[in-house]
């Protein structure tokens, strides 16, 4: 059975309607909620980009039951682990256990802004490695001194720690990553409906363990409409990660996307308000093995109508034919 959820997009929202958007996720029954975690948008279109960990504060204390889930931090280049540490045992008390703390190897997109320059892929995931080590240290308590190649940490401690910790989830693309998130985490997060990269989660140590993934969607009553704000926000989607983690700037992504056509994005995003298109395009996550799938509708402004609808409508639909819960 597939859980499904929404997602608090940063990019697209300020950060009082994105609490507000994410009451009423919680109102219309969604199953669980994850929030962006960004410097810049993709695209100057969507015109958005608040403190996540902020937004998350006040989520947690404006709702009681879904749970809250960063999808996804960056730990090694604005943040530093122990830093990410203490902010996630935080959001785990404010949230009374509802918190998960996704973990990704970044974006130059938001990380290039602290000046420390964007090294190779390779680099990054040792960064990672190192920044899941020091987090996983820090939640067991106790003081805390590392002294690696990317990071150093004298006498932490997390003085406010929950008696469970956040579970940890790491995003994949490719065979490193999975092994990465097999060997730490307790979740993989992916956007892509790809069986294979959850194949290689289980070989590395994640047999068992939640996957959640991710789906971007454009509900409106009129599908020309849909179709035009989802070419107009999200064109960017379909480039790949390995292209996207490389672009700096909301420019470079509308370059890297201007020849990305109407038609292009309503063939990979479904758009309208069939419910049926909402779930055909759910439904290669859930073959695919992944136990969650969080929502992104497409438009700040549009929040609600789509909040409304998909209470009515799409999430009695989705659990019918997808057996979520």
């Amino acid at each position: 059975m597939a859980r499904i959820g929404y997602t608090m997009m940063t990019e697209q929202a300020g950060p009082r309607e994105l609490v507000g958007h994410v009451v009423r996720a919680e109102e219309a029954g969604f199953d669980f909620s994850v929030t962006s975690d960004h410097y810049f948008p993709w695209l100057r279109s969507q015109g958005h980009s608040p403190y996540a960990w902020s937004v998350l504060g006040a989520a947690a204390q404006a709702t009681s039951r879904i749970p809250l889930m960063t999808y996804v931090t960056c730990p090694t280049f604005r943040y530093h682990p122990a830093v990410v540490a203490q902010k996630a045992a935080t959001m785990q008390l404010l949230s009374e256990g509802r918190f998960r703390l996704g973990l990704g190897s970044g974006e130059n997109l938001n990380e290039h802004v602290v000046g420390g320059g964007w090294p190779s892929v390779d680099v990054r995931h040792e960064m990672l490695r190192e920044a899941l080590e020091i987090i996983r240290a820090l939640f067991e308590g106790g003081h805390v001194n590392h002294r690696g190649t990317h990071f150093d940490v004298e006498s932490a401690r997390l003085w406010d720690l929950p008696e469970s910790a956040p579970p940890i989830g790491v995003a994949v693309s490719g065979e490193r990553s999975c092994r990465l998130a097999g060997e730490f985490a307790d979740l993989v997060i992916a956007t892509e409906p790809k069986a294979d990269l959850l194949d290689a989660f289980d070989r590395h140590g994640g047999t068992g363990k939640p996957r959640v993934g991710q789906l971007p969607v454009c509900y409106d009553p009129d599908k020309n409409a849909a179709i035009a704000r989802a070419h107009d926000q999200f064109r960017w989607f379909g480039s790949g990660w390995k292209v996207n983690s490389e672009l700096p700037h909301p420019d470079s992504f509308d370059a890297a996307t201007q020849f990305v056509t109407r038609d292009d994005v309503a063939a990979s995003i479904p758009c309208g308000d069939d419910p049926d298109a909402f779930v055909a395009a759910v439904r290669p996550y859930v073959e695919a093995g992944f136990t969650e799938v969080a929502l992104v509708q497409i438009g700040g402004d549009t929040q609600h109508a789509f909040l409304d609808w998909s209470e009515k409508t799409l999430l009695p639909a989705l659990r019918e034919a997808l057996g979520s819960d």
